[in-house]
C-alpha cells in the first residue's frame, strides 16, 4: 500500500491522539498538499521545523498502530464480513 494512503488511514483512526498543532501540520502537508516551505511561511517557522513535526506525527501514527492495531483489526473485520448478509454487513461497517 502507498505510504501516503496508509498514513492517512492511520490518521483517520488516531488523529484525536495528536495535538492540534500536529494535526494542522499533518493536514496541511498531506491533505492540502502544501510544501514544507509553504507551511513554514504560513506558520512563521523554519522549513526544518515543519519537516520535524511531520516526521514526528508519522512516527506517532506508526507507533499507535503498532501498539493498538485498530486499523489492522478493522481490515480483518471487513474481510470476515465480506460474505454475509448486506444489511448486517452495512450495520457492522457503520460500527467500525
Amino acid at each position: 500500500m502507498d505510504k501516503k494512503i496508509y498514513l492517512n488511514n492511520l490518521y483517520d483512526y488516531y488523529y484525536l491522539l495528536l495535538t492540534e498543532k500536529q494535526r494542522e501540520y499533518y493536514e496541511d502537508y498531506y491533505f492540502h498538499d502544501y510544501s514544507l516551505s509553504e507551511i513554514a511561511f504560513n506558520k512563521n517557522v523554519s522549513r526544518n521545523a515543519v519537516h520535524g513535526q511531520i516526521k514526528n506525527v508519522e512516527e506517532l501514527l506508526y507507533f499507535y498502530e503498532e501498539s493498538l492495531g485498530l486499523y489492522e483489526k478493522s481490515l480483518k473485520i471487513k474481510k470476515l464480513i465480506s460474505g454475509i448478509d448486506p444489511d448486517v454487513k452495512k450495520r457492522i461497517e457503520e460500527l467500525i
